[in-house]
């Protein structure tokens, strides 16, 4: 079983000591100016207080903490945010799923083009890095991750 979590510290630290579960941590930027933009969670929860909660979390043999990464155009897939992100992850055993943004009308953000994302990509592989795309079905009808809350 996998939990996926925004980062809460204080439950990824008890969660840790209670249950033997997998875990996935939505990042989505390796640096804390780009990621209180993103995710509001990291103003209370900032960058360095979430990774040393995660060195400590307890990993079975062979397994890694997953790391979601949503790739949003000119806001953080430059191969500069690649190095940060891996430069941040460098100290936890870790495997990283890129997911390009899946782009709805009202929303100001876009998908970066496939060559940004392949080269974001391949930054993380060059650092040693598990890194996956994840491809997205469901767009063609606004069924696709983060697509539903144009719902009405």
């Amino acid at each position: 079983m996998t939990l996926s979590t925004c980062g809460l510290v204080p439950e990824i630290e008890r969660l840790g000591k209670d249950l033997p579960v997998n875990l996935a941590i939505s990042l989505n930027a390796g640096d804390d100016e780009t990621r209180n933009i993103l995710m509001p969670i990291n103003k209370k929860y900032p960058l360095p207080r979430l990774i040393e909660a995660l060195k400590h979390f307890p990993l079975h043999k062979g397994r890694r903490i997953t790391f979601e990464y949503i790739l949003l155009k000119n806001i953080n897939d430059r191969l500069s945010d690649a190095t940060n992100l891996a430069r941040l992850l460098k100290n936890i055993r870790a495997k990283i799923n890129l997911i390009p943004f899946n782009r709805y009308n009202e929303s100001p953000f876009e998908e970066p083009d496939e060559k940004r994302i392949l080269a974001f990509q391949d930054e993380l592989i060059r650092k040693n890095y598990t890194v996956t795309i994840r491809k997205s079905k469901g767009s063609d009808i606004s069924g696709a991750c983060g697509q539903l809350i144009t719902a009405t």
